[in-house]
């Protein structure tokens, strides 16, 4: 074998870039499925369809319109950042928070609670929506720690359970007409994050704020704490093995509790520095819990549960889910795309298997490479 076919071969069982080459599938096969569902409701407008999900802000053609909105983007994205990390968080330890969605709804409430009735400026009231997601966190680590039930079913009630507390505490702040909360801009000004410049950036975006650095310094924090400190070693390996973690001096259920109390954390903090921005407001009569928890499995999976991918796969899955408010709607409803979305969530399901399935691939490749070299050698 040549230096160049060394080389090649040392790429394709790089595991970074596995991860990369499965995500592009998922997300290239994501994307024709979706443009097929575009063409079996109406063949048309697929194609300017599936061009406007793409574009996103790009579909504005004057460029300082372009670039406000691509903040907002961003915005969004920096809230689903950190839903994701709350999810790879705990998956690196070997549990599934499927609770982030529940832990990013009481981050809502507590720093729309603390901003709105408390008068809290905003450091204080992303303080509170850390710490109250963080408990709620830590008693479905508790659970799986001290009587072994299933975070993953301890987590769905909490969803629920979260989401009807946060609305019967937001109604105390609630507009009078509207089953909205009252602004941030109109009640407490200092609640709202500071931009420091950013918002000059993308065409005047008041949206665009302190919370969208902090949302990508979280993720390499996250990356260093699990991957270069002693602390994440613990944890890693209380997650592969709790027994044998207990056996060498590990706390077990201590690391179990921290762990989904952190990701309980990074959830709260995502709400924290989305609703801060003041972009939003929150409705007290909804009845589901916002989708920004369940994306956030989706951006982990197609990260390649690395902490630096998903900063770029939570942007794409934003990315086209605020697209879809650009299709035709006389021809087709703005959750095509999150349809497409939800292809791509069930395509990553595939990542490992296709990363198991290239290595049997260069594995058997290599054999026959091998016994082809040993027959011409005993030729």
């Amino acid at each position: 074998m040549n230096e160049k076919s060394k080389r090649k071969e040392s790429i394709l069982r790089n595991n970074g870039f596995q991860t990369i080459l499965a995500s592009v599938l998922c997300i290239l096969l994501g994307l024709l499925v979706g443009y097929i569902v575009l063409l079996v409701i109406n063949p048309a407008g697929a194609g300017k369809a599936i061009l406007a999900i793409v574009k996103n802000f790009l579909y504005y053609p004057s460029a300082v319109a372009a670039k406000k909105y691509f903040g907002t983007t961003l915005v969004k994205a920096s809230a689903l950042l950190m839903c994701s990390l709350s999810v790879l968080f705990a998956y690196k330890v070997g549990l599934f928070n499927i609770g982030s969605a529940g832990q990013y709804v009481v981050g809502a409430g507590a720093c729309l609670y603390f901003g709105v009735k408390l008068g809290m400026p905003w450091f204080v009231c992303l303080i509170a929506a850390v710490l109250l997601a963080a408990i709620v966190g830590g008693i479905s680590g508790a659970l799986k720690a001290y009587f072994n039930v299933n975070e993953v079913i301890s987590c769905i009630m909490l969803n629920w359970i979260s989401l009807y507390c946060v609305n019967m505490l937001l109604t105390q702040i609630k507009e009078q007409s509207t089953p909205y909360t009252r602004a941030l801009s109109s009640t407490n000004k200092s609640a709202l994050m500071p931009t420091l410049g950013l918002d000059q950036l993308f065409s005047g975006n008041e949206f665009v704020t302190l919370g969208v650095p902090l949302a990508i310094l979280m993720a390499v924090l996250v990356w260093v704490v699990l991957e270069k400190t002693k602390f994440g070693y613990e944890l890693k390996a209380t997650g592969f093995n709790k027994h044998a973690a207990k056996y060498c001096g590990m706390r077990e259920k201590r690391n179990i509790i921290l762990t989904m109390m952190i990701a309980g954390g990074l959830a709260g903090f995502g709400a924290g520095i989305f609703y801060l921005t003041g972009i939003e407001q929150w409705m007290v009569q909804q009845t589901s819990v916002p989708a920004m928890g369940f994306n956030g499995i989706a951006a982990a999976f197609l990260g390649g549960l690395h902490p630096v991918g998903t900063i770029f796969s939570s942007y794409f899955i934003q990315h086209i889910t605020s697209g879809g408010t650009y299709v035709d709607k006389t021809m087709y409803c703005t959750q095509i795309s999150d349809l497409i979305s939800a292809f791509i969530i069930y395509l990553c399901g595939f990542v490992l298997f296709f990363k198991i399935w290239l290595n049997r691939f260069l594995d058997k490749r290599d054999e026959k490479r091998a016994a082809k070299e040993q027959k011409g050698g005993e030729a």
